[in-house]
C-alpha cells in the first residue's frame, strides 16, 4: 500500500524494499533511482528532493529532475573522446555526397591539415571542452601560415565539430569566426610561353621531356600524368584517356580513381605535339599496355618531388622559377582558352566537376579582347 507524505508517495514492494517517487515542478512523477531498504530513507530522499526544487525556485534557475542528474553523472564518469582520437576517426568514416569514402587524395589532404594544424593545439582536448575562446585563440596564433592553409584548417575544424553536434557529443558548435571559412584569393599565375615550355622540355632528361609538353599542353593534373600507361594513349585518334590518378601516400602510391567523376574524360592531343608523344612511346615506354609513360628509374610510379627535381632545374633554364608543375596546367588551360575554348569545353578538357575554375582561366586570357577588336574592325575593311 502506497502512504502519500506531502513531498512524495513511498510505496512497500513486494520484496520488503521501500519505493519512492514525487511530481516535479514539471508535472512529471519521479522516481528514486534504487529501491530502500527501510522506510525512513526513503523519506530521507524525498525531502532532499524538495529541498532542490525549493533552492532552484529560490535562485531563480531551471530545476534538474533526478533522470537528467543521472544522466549528467554517467557522462562525465565515461572516457573524455579527445578531438584528435574524434578528427582521426571522422576522417575514416566521413561520405561524399553519394554515400562513397574519401577519395584517397582528399583523405591524404585532411590528415595533413589535421596532424599539422589541429592536432598541435586540439589534439589531447576533451571535444566537449573546447570554448570559443581557444578556437579564437587557435586561429590568431595560426597567422604565420599561408593564408590557404588557414581557410583549409578552420574549414576542416567547423565540419568536424559540425558532427560533433550531430553525434551530441557537445552541445553547439564553438568554431564560429566571421569570415575565417572565406575562399582566399589564389597567387596570380603568369602561363608559360609556348617558347618556354619547349626550354623547360629540352632541360629535361631525355625520357621525361615529354611530361612537360604532355602537361602544359593537355592541362594534367600530376597524379593523372603519373599513372598513364601506354594502354591510356589512342594512337589512331591521338586522344588521351584520363581514366585513373596515383596519390603518393606514406605507404606509397596508390592508384585509385581521379580527383571527381568529371576528371574521367578525353583528352585530345594537339595535333603540333603528337610527333612528341608517338617518339616518347617509342623510344621510352615498354611494349606493356601496362606500361607507365614516365616511370621512375627503378619503373615504379614517379613521385611529385622526384619530378620536381628534374623541374627545378628546368625552369632555372627558361628563367621561371616563379612555375610549380601545376602551373604547367594552368598554363594549358590558359592557352585553351586564348584560342577560344568556351567555359564547357574547358570544363570537359580539364576535368572539373563545375564551370567556376573553368571560367578563371578564360578571365586570364585578356589579350583575346585585342584579337576581337581586330577581327571586328577586319570585317568593315572587308578583310
Amino acid at each position: 500500500m502506497a502512504e502519500r507524505r506531502e513531498c512524495g508517495t513511498i510505496r512497500r514492494l513486494p520484496s520488503g524494499r521501500y519505493q519512492a517517487t514525487y511530481i516535479g515542478p514539471d508535472l512529471g512523477r519521479h522516481k528514486a533511482p534504487v529501491t530502500f531498504e527501510n522506510r525512513d530513507l526513503a523519506v530521507v530522499w524525498l525531502r532532499n528532493e524538495r529541498r532542490l526544487i525549493d533552492d532552484a525556485a529560490a535562485d531563480e534557475v531551471r530545476w534538474v529532475s533526478p533522470e537528467e542528474r543521472r544522466e549528467a553523472a554517467r557522462r562525465k564518469a565515461e572516457p573524455k573522446v579527445t578531438f584528435g582520437e574524434y578528427g582521426a576517426r571522422w576522417i575514416v568514416e566521413r561520405r561524399n555526397a553519394k554515400g562513397e569514402p574519401l577519395r584517397a587524395l582528399t583523405r591524404k589532404d585532411y590528415e595533413q591539415v589535421l596532424a599539422t594544424y589541429l592536432a598541435p593545439t586540439f589534439g589531447d582536448c576533451p571535444i566537449d571542452q573546447i570554448t570559443r575562446a581557444d578556437v579564437r585563440t587557435w586561429h590568431t596564433k595560426l597567422a604565420p601560415a599561408p593564408p590557404r592553409a588557414r581557410t583549409k584548417a578552420y574549414g576542416l575544424l567547423r565540419a568536424i565539430m559540425n558532427s560533433a553536434v550531430d553525434d551530441e557529443l557537445i552541445a553547439a558548435s564553438p568554431v564560429h569566426i566571421r569570415g575565417a571559412g572565406a575562399a582566399t584569393k589564389k597567387r596570380k599565375v603568369e602561363p608559360a610561353t609556348p617558347a618556354e615550355i619547349e626550354i623547360m622540355a629540352d632541360a629535361m632528361p631525355p625520357r621525361l621531356r615529354a611530361s612537360v609538353i604532355i602537361s602544359a599542353w593537355c592541362a594534367l593534373r600530376y597524379g593523372e600524368l603519373a599513372e598513364l600507361r601506354r594502354k591510356d594513349i589512342d594512337v589512331k585518334r591521338q586522344v588521351i584517356r584520363v581514366r585513373r590518378a596515383v596519390v603518393f601516400l606514406k605507404g606509397g602510391p596508390e592508384v585509385g580513381p581521379t580527383k571527381s567523376d568529371a576528371g574521367v574524360r578525353d583528352v585530345s592531343i594537339p595535333p603540333h605535339i603528337w610527333p612528341v608523344v608517338e617518339e616518347h612511346l617509342r623510344d621510352y615506354v615498354r611494349p606493356s599496355p601496362d606500361a607507365l609513360l614516365f616511370p621512375s628509374e627503378g619503373r615504379g610510379h614517379i613521385w611529385h618531388s622526384g619530378m620536381n627535381n628534374y623541374f627545378s632545374k628546368a625552369r632555372a633554364a627558361a628563367g621561371r622559377e616563379d612555375l610549380t608543375w601545376h602551373d604547367l596546367r594552368h598554363t594549358g588551360a590558359t592557352l585553351a582558352a586564348q584560342v577560344g575554348a568556351t567555359t564547357a569545353e574547358l570544363q570537359a578538357r580539364l576535368g572539373h566537376s563545375t564551370s567556376v575554375a573553368a571560367q578563371l582561366y578564360q578571365h586570364a586570357a585578356k589579350d583575346r579582347d585585342r584579337q576581337i577588336a581586330e577581327r571586328l574592325s577586319r570585317l568593315v575593311e572587308g578583310g
